[in-house]
């Protein structure tokens, strides 16, 4: 990992300092397309982590996201010079792994997904406060993930995980922005509903004191508290 990422470090480098990270990530598949392994390392430091955890909600197992995240940079690999940028790089690589994912899917049943798992995921350049407060929000998005179906659970991970717009989340789900909004809708109505269910629950003294730490619910979704 120390080598990728000073490889990573050197080439970003190379390309300019004052370049966005958008633009530094075309840079990087430009050079991957005239087959530069360096520049290869450096897209894999910058998104593996990513890329593994996307790949882990959606095929539940740890091992099948491990082998989705190295098909995920061997097709890049292999079809860099096919990279468009009518999308953003990170776009591209969540459509690729989600792809993957959904043909890995269609060969074997589907199983229990590890929510909690991919959520709970440490990220080193996080202080002790702010990975509670994300440990303790994620650990509530978690659970309301395994009560949305397939498509909303995808809708609101790539929204809430990724940051991803409208427009991003129909490119990479190949649906129009209208059916993104309207699943975004009600997967924010039924996440709306499980929280006034905790906030119930939380009334019981039993668990008064424990439950008052936890954080509300993400504000890329709180707009739906309360419709």
């Amino acid at each position: 990992m120390q080598i990728a990422e000073t490889v990573g470090i050197a080439v970003v480098g190379t390309i300019g300092r004052a370049s966005s990270a958008a633009s530094v990530d075309v840079e990087l598949i430009d050079l991957i397309a005239q087959r530069d392994k360096c520049a290869m390392r450096a897209l894999f430091t910058r998104y593996q982590l990513r890329v593994y955890r996307f790949a882990l909600r959606l095929v539940g197992d740890a091992t099948t996201a491990e082998d989705l995240m190295s098909e995920v940079f061997l097709t890049v690999w292999r079809r860099a010079d096919q990279f468009q940028g009518h999308c953003a790089v990170a776009t591209w690589l969540l459509a690729i792994t989600r792809n993957l994912a959904f043909s890995t899917l269609r060969r074997r049943p589907m199983r229990n997904l590890e929510e909690e798992t991919a959520a709970l995921l440490p990220d080193d350049r996080d202080s002790p406060e702010v990975a509670l407060q994300i440990k303790q929000r994620n650990k509530f998005l978690a659970h309301c993930l395994t009560k949305l179906s397939p498509a909303h659970r995808e809708i609101i991970d790539l929204v809430y995980y990724h940051g991803k717009s409208i427009n991003d989340v129909a490119a990479i789900a190949c649906i129009p922005t209208s059916t993104v909004r309207t699943r975004m809708f009600y997967a924010r109505k039924h996440i709306a509903e499980l929280l006034k269910e905790f906030e119930v629950a939380r009334e019981h003294p039993k668990h008064k004191k424990d439950d008052a730490n936890i954080i509300t619910l993400p504000r890329r979704l709180e707009g739906c508290v309360g419709r």
